[in-house]
């Protein structure tokens, strides 16, 4: 349970950073976060290149042999694709962004209505997720209308999410908590 909560607050945290960052701003932050993406496929998939041959004369000596790392390789390719042309992916991110956005929508209101089993939840309550789910289907509709318009209403309503998520977590943490006790293993 406090794991599932840790990660409920730290990717509640991360969207409302990256809320900020897409409303202030819009045009730039998105190819920084194709590069930033870029970056984090591109460090581990050097990673697990370099230890590859580093690790080379000890599996020579020790007579082993280890497969070549396609996944690494794999990684740092994507990685360098997306630091050296950003631009490409920006047009596909307006669609995972949607894509998550609607998706996002979609779970607030499924958790609110689990809630509702234990404990009434107000009707208010549905009207965020519901124009978060109302957002993501909008951008999805029309991802490349204007860029900067679609990247600040998904700013706004990763804030909006990340502040309604924090809401929930921390509105009905007791009651998760007392019904995770409650659970008898069978």
């Amino acid at each position: 349970m406090k794991s599932s909560v840790s990660y409920a607050v730290m990717s509640s945290i991360c969207a409302l950073i990256v809320g900020l960052l897409l409303i202030l701003w819009p045009d730039v932050a998105v190819n920084y976060l194709v590069i930033t993406i870029g970056v984090l496929f591109l460090l581990p998939g050097i990673y697990g290149l370099f230890s590859y041959f580093a690790q080379a004369k000890k599996r020579e000596r020790a007579n082993l042999h280890v497969s070549f790392p396609v996944i690494a390789l794999g990684s740092t390719l994507l990685g360098l694709w997306l630091v050296i042309m950003p631009e490409f992916f920006v047009s596909i991110l307006m669609y995972v962004l949607g894509v998550l956005l609607v998706l996002g929508g979609l779970n607030q209101i499924l958790n609110f209505v689990s809630v509702r089993k234990y404990m009434p939840v107000p009707l208010g309550v549905y009207i965020v997720p519901t124009l978060v789910l109302i957002t993501g289907i909008v951008v999805l509709m029309n991802p490349f209308q204007a860029a900067t318009v679609p990247f600040i209403v998904l700013g706004v309503s990763s804030m909006v999410y990340a502040l309604s998520d924090l809401f929930r977590l921390i509105r009905y943490r007791r009651k998760y908590a007392q019904d995770i006790t409650d659970v008898t293993p069978l």
